[in-house]
């Protein structure tokens, strides 16, 4: 089989080792993919956002099978283009990829079927988010609407912080046209978990629960980022707890998208709090989580490629899904002043004893002249299995150690929180 995987990050790395397991696959292609993915994939320097030409591609090149797994193609419509074109696809077709690329969208809909939420108002205007501020309490959670790279919330601590937050997003429009519209809802305490779940709008498949690390710095502090490291399973989803998921949240999400004309069939990853009130849903995205599926993936037993074509076919219920009962953690090196300001360019070199059993994937490298360069703000990440996390951790910051470019920087506390979970 010729696959497909439309995306350039780790995620899609990810993705691509995991397919390449599959014996019936001959040839995958990446578009764009990066530099770092040397003999996984064959990487075309077609934009993951050019539907056009991503689907001319297809149909020249005898695509089998694709995978779209960024937001923005999703959003864009890539699987109905592609579908259309004759093309099996994973992913959601543009009217489902709505419960991503709209924050309103997705309250509104946990609102309308009684699926566990946060409080929230929705605002187009920015003086009347300030004037809903005035009156808040604190801490408080700001959303834009639309799609802003994992960085669209913003927890703000007091007024001033919540003031800023509306300035930048609405009328700075930090993120575009995704701020004309945002979201204010309370904060809620409690553990957050990642769940991401197979799903073929009849049968869902819950994934292996896993925990993002997503500020920037050590102990939980500084900018929101797309993640800098995750581990699985996460202590605080317990068995109890998933069923009362599956049941409250998971299952009501695909019913009420079936229910609004939008049948959710691909990834759908869910992002909870746990609080003492119980789990709460409070956010979709519509995709792989990136870099959960770091983690989530190398523990997957069954064969990927089976799956997301019998969640294409509808046919999810028929097929095994199994994880092993070990434990991941990825550590991720970013360029220093990730998220914000950062160069790029630098050489990355891979120690010859970087152990066999880690994994290593690739989001933002380029070749040139024969070399490994950085070519983005998370360069690359690093995942390590093993029979329970303190052991994974090591395993994982020990193998990071083995890979090295100037003007490095990672968290040294991915795992932490986990460790000290107490259940």
């Amino acid at each position: 089989m010729n696959i497909l995987v439309v995306g350039g990050g780790g995620r899609e790395h990810a993705i691509i080792k995991k397919i390449k397991e599959n014996s019936k696959v001959k040839k995958i292609y990446a578009l764009p993919g990066n530099g770092g993915y040397g003999s996984d994939a064959q990487c075309v320097p077609i934009a993951a956002t050019d539907i056009e030409k991503i689907v001319e591609f297809a149909r020249s090149n005898e695509i089998d099978f694709a995978v779209v797994a960024p937001d923005d193609p999703l959003a864009m419509g890539a699987v109905d283009e592609l579908e259309k074109a004759g093309i099996p696809s994973f992913g959601p077709t543009k009217s489902a990829a709505i419960i991503e690329s709209s924050k309103v969208f997705s309250k509104n809909l946990m609102k309308k079927y009684s699926i566990p939420t946060a409080r929230y108002e929705v605002f187009d205007s920015p003086e009347k988010a300030k004037e809903y501020l005035e009156k808040s309490d604190y801490p408080i959670v700001i959303k834009a609407d639309g799609l802003a790279l994992g960085k669209g919330v913003i927890i703000a601590e007091d007024k001033k912080q919540a003031f800023d937050a509306v300035d930048s997003v609405m009328n700075d429009k930090v993120f575009g046209e995704s701020g004309n519209s945002i979201v204010i809802e309370e904060f809620l305490e409690g553990p957050e978990v990642s769940v991401l779940s197979f799903t073929d709008g009849k049968t869902v498949v819950p994934m292996v629960s896993s925990m993002d690390h997503k500020r920037a710095l050590d102990g939980d502090k500084g900018s929101n980022t797309g993640g800098m490291g995750t581990v699985a399973p996460n202590p605080y989803y317990t068995a109890d707890v998933a069923n009362e998921c599956m049941e409250k949240i998971f299952l009501p999400t695909v019913s009420a998208m079936n229910k609004e004309g939008r049948p959710f069939i691909g990834c759908l990853y869910l992002g909870l709090r746990l609080t003492k009130n119980g789990p709460k849903g409070i956010e979709y995205n519509c995709r792989f989580g990136d870099p959960e599926t770091q983690v989530v993936l190398p523990l997957l037993k069954s064969d990927l490629l089976d799956i997301m074509m019998a969640v294409q076919s509808s046919t999810l219920s028929e097929v095994s899904v199994e994880f092993s009962d070990e434990c991941a953690c990825c550590v991720v090196k970013a360029s220093s002043g990730y998220p914000k300001k950062y160069e790029k360019g630098y050489e990355i070199t891979v120690s010859a004893d970087f152990p066999q059993d880690a994994l290593l994937y690739f989001a933002g490298a380029k070749n040139e002249g024969g070399k490994l360069l950085t070519n983005g703000g998370r360069v690359l990440g690093v995942t390590a299995v093993a029979d329970t996390l303190e052991g994974a951790v090591k395993k994982a910051y020990s193998a990071a150690d083995k890979v090295k470019f100037d003007n490095e920087y990672m968290r040294t506390d991915i795992g932490k929180r986990a460790l000290s979970a107490d259940i």
